[in-house]
């Protein structure tokens, strides 16, 4: 389901946004840099035009995580928020579980399996791809 406005924080609430609907199907990622940056075995993500995201409280560290990708996180808690690459400008990727409504946005497949780890197998019958959409 897309909604006009999404909403959403980190997991203290020093940091709290919102954004426009979606602008392409969210997916769950499960290359190597997000697994570490999140700690995690995947990350579900959701792309919104970046000028519609709109910090409400607090501000995120932004970092540089690799060449010409951008990712942020709660200075005080730790959680992950957002993905930004220099090739898609206009675009961010927001970390659909930090949604006020997480389930009300549903990911449609997986990409990077390449990178996945072993015991990593999802279930759920979603398309799998090798690499990002369109490339495997």
């Amino acid at each position: 389901m897309t909604e006009s406005l999404l909403t959403g924080q980190c997991f203290c609430g020093a940091v709290r946004y919102h954004c426009g609907a979606f602008i392409c199907p969210p997916t769950v990622c499960h290359c190597e840099s997000c697994r570490r940056v999140a700690g995690a075995h995947s990350v579900a993500w959701l792309t919104v035009r970046a000028d519609s995201l709109v910090y409400i409280t607090g501000e995120p560290v932004e970092f540089n995580s690799s060449s010409r990708v951008f990712r942020s996180f709660c200075g005080n808690c730790g959680t992950p928020l957002t993905y930004r690459h220099e090739e898609r400008v206009g675009e961010i990727d927001i970390t659909l579980a930090t949604l006020d409504r997480p389930t009300n946005v549903v990911p449609v497949d997986h990409v990077w399996m390449e990178d996945a780890l072993p015991w990593d197998v999802p279930g759920d019958g979603l398309p799998q791809h090798l690499k990002s959409r369109g490339t495997g």
